[in-house]
């Protein structure tokens, strides 16, 4: 029985799946909870991942040495159980009328004898091999004829991800084909209508929707299969590209921003007096998009990205010297205390002689400055406010907030960044942050609905970081290395990976290699600070602090330090079991150095056996400085996976398009997308009718893109 009108596409696709034949209650609930499958919908689009070529029957004759995969059907003559213990093996013979085909399974044994029937008609398929000149398939496929499967199948078989517990209730990925194969006796043209416009389905020759998704599960042919998954796969790009633009331009056309409508003293006092250095033109670039924004009566909503050490944070003190001219307070939020009270420190030096309050916020200020900071927020009196989460409690309530700016945007959920929207009657302008250089591939997708700005030069001075890999037989020389370095008054840090299944062996490891270093580097000749997650606040920030000073050459650490250190005297970076970091980890840590204006050096050491994957991302590492083509290797190398703090935008999880393999396919979406909208923004053009139709059917989404 189904509940829905067969005429009518949304609800017969929003059918709950135990109404599907062949499903009923208890199959429905393992579906559910082991593949996320609901409703028809969602089984529709459940994709194989892959075809075994059923239409032919082989006779065993013409199998041959080159034969791989084959379906022969025949007779099953005999079958008996050989061998004892390990060696333990069913066998059976299979009979055409050109010759005998052996069958073999070393698995399942017992119950595999209770199901053949001797003298019965089989249809069988597997991988064909020979053992003593006579063909074999071991663990084949069985099925007994009957008038249903006496000949080939007029369509490539799918076979679909399943689960153990799937496969205990007798739903392999081959009888999920047979579900959807009950599927689309109630599914036909009009349950699947054309959601692209004419035009596209023109230019590109696509075939039709319907089509497209019998041909992607039940192929005739590799050609009608091929013909399917370019059609869905624009589709899933398109569609997503066209939602992510609409979502901009929703948000240019209605976001009401506050006016920074000029550049006043404060900045320019600061840019001719006391800017530290020229800047470089892309923070220039950015600077002016930025004031552009801020400028235009709407709210501003923009990523910053830029690579380690690229200026990020002068943009962002001019940007909220630009917000205190007009008469608006600003707020930094970063995601630990360390690099909150870096921002601190660094901002409060360069503007010491400028009539210019900063205060810091962070969850141990005491309860007298955090009295002092909320007061100071309310009655205005502070220009800049920095700190961490602590800053979007309900007790931090600003004057007039103009300007939130939020460093290491992946480190904070969509929730807590909205939290900033509601200090401001008139929503402040945004601003996020990251060191993570994201490929444009990746941007399009996971920030297409941002204005996003790139900062892809570095300010002068800064000079190459030299990388270079050892094994672990070279460490003395390395440590050597170091020594060379702190005799020049230098400092290094060397760092050990993080295992997240064993908190345990983390500290164990890291106590192991403090040992080993302390035994290079005997007190008092040498000072070493070490700092690790089980350590309290406190004592990490004064181990951090003695570095930071000078106080101490080395610094031993866990990953805790990847974000929030600045220390220009530190020239070596040494990371310890370096085939255990992924390339964005290596390239952040590396960017712990490089930060003065003396060389500096990154040793990757390793064991001598490393996976082929592992030797290339440190080949990758010794190879370039840039941040975005180290992005873009590893998006190659990895795919985009469950990148983190891109999944709450809803457009990454794409069933069958890939943003490394279908860049090209990704950028001409995007073009077409943006065309269809400025020209016809609401979609109301007869051409356009079936796309706003079909976004209409679509599950509505929170609009967490409005927040950043």
């Amino acid at each position: 029985m189904y509940i829905a009108n067969i005429n009518n596409t949304a609800t017969i696709l929003l059918n709950p799946i135990e109404y599907l034949k062949g499903v009923g209650p208890q199959r429905a609930d393992l579906l559910k909870k082991e593949l996320g499958i609901f409703t028809f919908k969602d089984l529709l689009e459940l994709f194989p991942y892959r075809h075994i070529d059923k239409t032919q029957i082989t006779k065993i004759a013409n199998i041959t040495e080159g034969t791989e995969y084959v379906q022969v059907k025949g007779k099953l003559t005999q079958f008996d159980i050989v061998g004892e213990k390990r060696g333990r093996r069913l066998v059976a013979y299979l009979q055409d009328d050109t010759g005998e085909l052996e069958l073999v399974w070393f698995q399942g044994i017992n119950w595999i004898e209770k199901t053949l029937s001797v003298g019965s008609q089989y249809l069988v398929f597997g991988r064909a091999g020979f053992f003593m000149n006579q063909p074999q398939i071991t663990h084949p496929e069985m099925e007994i004829m009957t008038a249903e499967t006496a000949g080939a199948k007029s369509f490539l078989e799918p076979i679909y991800p399943s689960t153990e517990k799937l496969k205990a209730r007798s739903l392999s990925g081959r009888q999920i084909g047979k579900l959807t194969f009950n599927l689309f006796t109630v599914l036909n043209e009009r349950e699947l209508e054309e959601n692209l416009p004419q035009p596209i389905l023109d230019k590109y020759k696509f075939i039709s929707r319907y089509k497209a998704f019998k041909q992607i599960h039940f192929p005739v042919n590799a050609d009608e299969y091929y013909a399917a998954v370019s059609r869905l796969k624009f589709e899933e790009i398109f569609i997503s590209q066209l939602r992510l633009g609409m979502l901009r331009f929703e948000r240019h056309r209605f976001s009401r921003g506050l006016v920074f409508n000029k550049v006043g003293e404060l900045f320019n006092t600061f840019y001719k007096n006391y800017l530290p250095f020229q800047l470089t033109g892309a923070q220039k670039r950015v600077l002016k998009e930025i004031r552009k924004d801020a400028g235009s009566g709407r709210q501003m909503n923009r990523l910053l990205q830029g690579d380690v050490g690229s200026g990020k944070t002068m943009v962002a003190l001019l940007s909220m010297l630009i917000a205190a001219d007009n008469g608006f307070q600003s707020c930094l939020m970063a995601p630990t205390e360390i690099l909150a009270q870096q921002h601190y420190n660094s901002i409060t030096k360069l503007l010491k002689d400028m009539a210019i309050t900063v205060r810091l916020h962070t969850g141990s200020s005491s309860a007298k400055t955090r009295r002092e900071v909320l007061q100071m927020c309310e009655n205005g009196e502070m220009h800049i406010l920095i700190g961490t989460h602590a800053v979007i409690e309900n007790t931090v309530q600003f004057k007039n907030l103009g300007l939130a700016i939020v460093d290491e945007q992946h480190r904070f959920g969509v929730e807590q960044r909205s939290k900033l929207w509601k200090k401001n009657e008139v929503h402040p302008h945004i601003l996020v942050m990251t060191a993570t250089p994201i490929p444009r591939t990746l941007a399009l997708t996971a920030y297409g609905d941002l204005d996003y700005s790139i900062m892809d030069e570095m300010p002068p001075g800064r000079h190459p970081i030299t990388t270079v890999h050892r094994y672990e037989y070279k460490r003395p020389q390395v440590m050597d290395f170091i020594k060379d370095e702190i005799k020049k008054g230098r400092q290094a840090y060397i760092i050990y990976p993080l295992i997240e299944e064993s908190a345990k062996m983390d500290f164990e490891n890291l106590m192991k290699g403090y040992e080993e270093v302390k035994a290079f580097f005997p007190e008092p000749a040498y000072w070493i600070s070490m700092v690790h997650g089980r350590m309290k606040a406190a004592q990490k920030e004064a181990n951090m602090q003695r570095f930071v000073k000078g106080e101490t050459q080395i610094m031993v650490s866990t990953t805790v330090i990847e974000v929030g250190v600045d220390v220009p005297n530190a020239s070596v970076m040494v990371i310890e079991s370096a085939e255990k970091f992924g390339l964005p980890q290596m390239h952040q840590l590396r960017g712990r150095v490089g930060r003065g204006s003396e060389k500096s050096f990154c040793v990757l050491l390793t064991s001598t056996k490393i996976s082929a994957e592992a030797r290339q991302r440190l080949k990758i590492m010794c190879e370039t400085n840039d941040g975005f083509k180290i992005a873009e290797k590893d998006l190659e190398m990895r795919g985009p996976g469950d990148i983190e703090g891109t999944k709450q935008s809803g457009v990454l999880d794409f069933k069958l398009a890939n943003i490394v393999n279908d860049k090209a396919l990704l950028e001409e979406a995007k073009d077409i997308a943006e065309k269809i909208i400025e020209n016809d923004p609401g979609l109301s053009s007869p051409e356009n009718y079936r796309l706003k139709n079909f976004l209409q059917l679509q599950k509505g989404k929170t609009m967490w893109s409005k927040i950043s």
